[in-house]
């Protein structure tokens, strides 16, 4: 797994950071991590460099100076990861609701050559949600019912976090035009794959709840999925650049 590389951005994760490093570290001891810590007031980008030496050249860190927002963190990680090689680059949470032995089953399809994009899905075989509140799984669930509807994409979880991109699609994409931070962020990345003809594949996992630390979503992250999907359609549908 030297070609891999899983991008992991963080901010105020401090009691999960290591933990979730080292743990994927020894189910794929060959595996690469790039951290992109958003100057954490807990210090989790501390934590990370305490323990950087133990992976010399699989673990990175990427400190940037204010919390900018997870879309952004993503998009220096993909450029980081373009500029470097990687062929398969993944996305993932810090806080353990996505289980790091998904890796190698998520990566599987994409190496057989079967997809370009290959989603963690929550929602592809029933729903797969545990220790979620009840609004929290109507919200998430409504939500990816909303964006088949407006965008045309037959995708179950377009708001999934853990995925795993062919480096030729990121490289085809252009990263300097990302328009979104939260929810709309994932759904925009997997927009402007299926717009662009890249194919696309889910994969049933099973999604816990954070024990540690606390969830980043809020109401303009919410809002700004609502109508970010709308703009995208429209501009799809009278054919300007997005």
């Amino acid at each position: 797994m030297k070609d891999v590389l899983i991008i992991i951005p963080t901010y105020n994760e401090i009691e999960n950071i290591e933990k979730i490093i080292n743990s994927t570290f020894d189910l794929y001891p060959s595996i690469n991590i790039l951290i992109v810590d958003d100057n954490s007031p807990d210090l989790t980008f501390l934590k990370v460099e305490k323990i950087i030496d133990n992976y010399e050249n699989q673990l990175f860190l990427i400190k940037r100076k204010t919390k900018q927002g997870l879309g952004t963190a993503y998009v220096n990680g993909f450029k980081w990861a373009l500029q470097k090689n990687y062929k398969y680059i993944f996305e993932m949470d810090a806080d353990f609701s996505h289980d790091p032995n998904e890796i190698a089953n998520i990566l599987k399809p994409l190496i057989e050559n079967k997809c370009d994009v290959c989603i963690g899905s929550r929602y592809i075989d029933g729903i797969n949600v545990v220790n979620w509140p009840l609004n929290r799984i109507l919200l998430s669930y409504i939500a990816s019912i909303y964006v088949r509807i407006i965008t045309g994409m037959k995708i179950k979880d377009s708001t999934s976090g853990f995925i795993c991109y062919k480096r030729n699609f990121l490289q085809q994409l252009d990263l300097n035009n990302i328009s979104f931070t939260g929810y709309a962020f994932q759904i925009e990345m997997k927009y402007r794959a299926h717009v662009m003809g890249f194919k696309i594949m889910e994969l049933p996992i099973i999604f816990s709840d954070r024990k540690y630390g606390e969830s980043k979503l809020n109401s303009s992250i919410i809002s700004e999925a609502i109508f970010g999907v709308i703009k995208m359609r429209l501009k799809t549908l009278f054919k300007i650049k997005f």
